[in-house]
């Protein structure tokens, strides 16, 4: 059965396309499996909260009659802006606005948040362009600057609120704009597309624009809610849709609510956080983590922008699903919310999950994979630009950014085919991954580090899992190294002053120099199992230390150019130290292009053909570098999906000519 939704619908529609309904939650009380609901166009200022699920055979559609033209926001206009003192203006809500979630009393807190003074999830929107809440009047008075914005100008329209007899009070300084002219908005709902009850699978949410929710933050041992999300469900299609301006996360494939583990290492403080994150693996097996039962989730064509921790955020939730075709850009450029759960996308526990033919940017941090990326594969991606701007006040708390971030995982993680282009280009605290067919134009940082608790000698003990499944086969620490790199183009490019120095203020100091040169000292496959097998070992009396070294690296088929370099047991590699070679992004009319000078010199050399077969297991978890089904990879597509030679050509491109062609 069709329901039809219009902003111009009768009151007492019926759902009918001659009377349909005014808003969307009048058609989600009713679909069933096999329903469709069309939305006309139109802003729907109201939470849609699915009540039905669909079924695997049967899904419930909700589509907007025409892409992008039904608005499902979480705001409400305010026209009633006093003058104050200069440009600052009062406006008064009363508190019934908000029933039981108000978003101006409510503070941003939970693991892993570190920003520092009073945040609250309500937003104040002029002309769809958030504003930055301040600490005190006297600088929402000043309009004072945020200098570590990514766009500092823009931060002087500030806002500050108090409690007043009821009512919230808003200050906001709207530099020399009459408010009551202009389009200004505050976010009252927490949510815009999410169901209230979990298991409500099969829901295709398509062509959509939504924005301007209150969200909270979303660590992976609290409820990990968005503005548009399945809410442990299964199922679920999230296409074609614009997702912008999310106080916190746009999209969550992420986890329930757990009232004996919310938030508890910030609550009480006595377990650490690591193992509070253990907690809830554990107890998501108790209570039904399964297969069967959560994620398989596809998130696909979809523009999220402007959200100020994620675009897309998940724990637990998001296995065996699929996230590609996406535009991820702009997240937490105003800088004002800082912690360890910020980026384009960041998976907990993205088990099976495949990132593809996505393009990241403009974000602090592109994609960064904590805990259990097993079976992860993250494929002809566009990552660049991803870390804060040369120009940016750095804070003391100031952690570089990067394109792809691996955490603790055991792996197999698979990174192919990705053209990554940011200043850092991965930082890997984590073993069982394989690099194949990337150009890579910044450093690996933190190999062999950052997976002890507190930079100490404390280690982290993550789960791996049963191939393809989600039930824990055991935990482990990290050796470091198992690690593959095969046929990839290393691009060295120095490394802005202004970030190196913010790290050396920190006292810290991160590899600046392209290719696979941080892993000098680790073993070859050959060096590593030969100590296992040694004559005169005896049960008993061995040399047990063995077991506690670091684990092969494999290469073959790299190229190092611009002073990048190769690890010294590095294998059939070449380096170029004659050419000097350009990567170049360029950006018109939407389009992205490459320009470089590399296939001028290029060497001409016998690369190895990389499969399933090649690369093997992860040493943990004992499973292959495989598809989620269980069959074998064959790395014979490139970037465009191109047919690969039998000896491919190194990097994302098999031909020179495809460099015509725009790569998102």
């Amino acid at each position: 059965m069709k329901y039809y939704v219009s902003v111009k619908g009768p009151r007492d529609g019926d759902g009918s396309k001659e009377r349909p309904y005014r808003r969307i939650q009048q058609a989600a009380q009713q679909a069933r499996p096999g329903d469709e609901v069309i939305v006309g166009p139109g802003i729907y200022r109201e939470w849609v909260n699915p009540i039905h699920a669909g079924e695997e055979d049967a899904r419930i559609v909700y589509r907007s009659e025409k892409p992008g033209e039904a608005v499902i926001t979480g705001s409400e206009p305010v026209k009633n802006w006093e003058p104050y003192q200069g440009d600052v203006w009062l406006s008064r809500i009363p508190n019934g606005l908000f029933g039981s979630y108000n978003p101006y009393t409510t503070v941003l807190m939970g693991d892993w948040y570190y920003s520092e003074g009073t945040l609250h999830t309500g937003e104040i929107y002029l002309n769809g362009k958030s504003m930055y809440e301040a600490q005190t009047l006297e600088d929402v008075l000043e309009g004072k600057r945020c200098e570590n914005s990514w766009y500092p100008e823009d931060s002087v329209y500030r806002w500050y609120t108090v409690q007043n007899d009821g009512e919230t009070l808003l200050y906001a300084n709207f530099q020399g704009v009459n408010p009551n002219l202009e389009n200004v908005e505050i976010n009252v709902r927490r949510n815009c597309f999410y169901p209230e009850k979990t298991g409500i699978n099969y829901i295709t949410l398509s062509g959509f624009t939504i924005r301007q929710a209150a969200t909270t933050w979303a660590p992976p041992t609290a409820y990990q809610e968005g503005m548009v999300g399945p809410h442990w469900s299964k199922g679920w299609i999230i296409e074609d849709c614009e997702i912008s301006d999310s106080k916190c996360c746009g999209i969550s494939l992420g986890k329930y609510l757990q009232p004996y583990n919310e938030n508890k290492w910030s609550l009480n403080r006595v377990k650490n956080g690591t193992q509070t994150e253990r907690d809830a693996i554990c107890q998501a097996q108790i209570d039904g983590w399964s297969k069967k039962n959560i994620g398989s989730h596809i998130v696909r064509r979809c523009h999220i922008h402007d959200c100020e921790q994620t675009g897309i955020v998940g724990h637990l939730g998001g296995v065996f699903s699929i996230i590609e075709d996406n535009h991820i850009h702009h997240i937490n450029t105003k800088q004002q919310l800082s912690g360890a759960e910020i980026g384009g996308i960041k998976m907990h526990a993205a088990i099976d999950t495949i990132i593809r033919r996505n393009h990241i940017h403009h974000c602090t941090r592109g994609i960064w994979l904590d805990w259990q990326a097993q079976g992860t594969r993250v494929s002809q991606n566009l990552l660049h630009d991803n870390i804060p701007p040369q120009s940016t006040q750095f804070s003391p708390r100031f952690s570089i950014a990067e394109d792809l971030f691996i955490e603790v995982s055991h792996g197999p993680t698979l990174v192919d085919n990705n053209i990554v282009l940011s200043p850092y280009a991965s930082r890997i605290c984590a073993q069982g991954i394989a690099f194949v067919h990337n150009l890579i134009c910044g450093p690996f940082t933190m190999v062999g580090a950052g997976t002890n608790n507190g930079g100490g000698t404390n280690p982290r003990y993550t789960p791996y899992h049963v191939p393809h499944q989600t039930e824990v086969v055991g935990f482990m620490t990290f050796l470091h190294g198992d690690a593959r790199f095969y046929n990839n183009i290393f691009v060295n490019r120095e490394i802005p002053k202004e970030y190196t120095e913010a790290i050396a203020a920190r006292g810290s100091q991160l590899n600046e120099t392209a290719g696979t040169k941080p892993y000098d000292g680790y073993p070859t496959a050959k060096q590593y199992f030969a100590q296992f097998f040694q004559e005169g070992d005896v049960r008993g009396h061995e040399n047990r230390e063995k077991y506690y070294t670091k684990m092969p690296v494999y290469t073959g088929g790299n190229v190092f150019f611009n002073g990048a370099q190769p690890c010294d047991t590095e294998e059939d590699f070449a380096v170029d130290t004659e050419h000097e070679v350009f990567v170049q992004l360029e950006e018109k009319d939407g389009a992205y292009r490459l320009h470089t000078n590399l296939y001028d010199y290029l060497p001409k050399m016998k690369t190895p053909f990389i499969s399933t077969e090649v690369l093997g297991e992860a040493f943990e978890p004992e499973q292959r570098f495989e598809n989620p089904d269980g069959s074998e990879i064959f790395f014979e597509e490139d970037y465009f999906g191109e047919h690969r030679a039998i000896n491919p050509t190194p990097g994302p491109f098999e031909t020179a000519s495809e460099l015509a062609d725009p790569l998102f």
